[in-house]
């Protein structure tokens, strides 16, 4: 038979494995509105005007000048525009939370950039084709980066809005 210091000691823990349950649940919601909220912000800020690449590094290589004059425009229906004076390409964009995908690492943000444009693999384009990480955003300026499953190569992209 327990004596009471057991009983109390198997009480104590079962309410505090019910208090770090609830907490945790809490969280993840929390952590989930929140996430909600980011992506409109950020969708919400990109949509918002025409915007340039500041910066385009692909694994460690300096790449800018393949979208030098190029203005991107974010469409609310998921279209991505890249002008310049004599073409134009059109592509896909949005915002998500991949909070499940194992290619992020512990630090990352778990939003992801994507983009798309269908153009063929040895356009300058197609670099562009990915699920970036967000590393920051605000109202004019968007900094992305990507690790590379296959190379392992980190890829930087900034957008500042123009």
């Amino acid at each position: 038979m327990m004596n009471l210091r057991t009983s109390l000691r198997i009480s104590i823990i079962f309410i505090g494995f019910i208090v770090f349950s609830a907490c945790s649940s809490e969280d993840d919601d929390s952590s989930s509105s929140n996430s909600s909220e980011t992506i409109n912000e950020i969708v919400n800020n990109v949509q918002s005007g025409d915007w340039i690449i500041t910066e385009f590094i692909d694994s460690g290589e300096n790449e800018i000048n393949h979208f030098t004059g190029y203005t991107f425009t974010f469409s609310s229906n998921g279209d991505l525009i890249a002008t310049n004076s004599e073409t134009t390409l059109t592509g896909t964009w949005s915002v998500t939370n991949d909070s499940n995908s194992d290619d992020d690492s512990p630090d990352d943000s778990d939003l992801d950039f994507n983009i798309f444009f269908n153009v063929a693999e040895s356009n300058n384009f197609e670099d562009l084709n990915d699920d970036w990480d967000i590393l920051s955003y605000s109202s004019s300026k968007i900094e992305l980066i990507d690790i590379s499953g296959g190379n392992g190569g980190t890829d930087y992209l900034t957008f500042e809005k123009n």
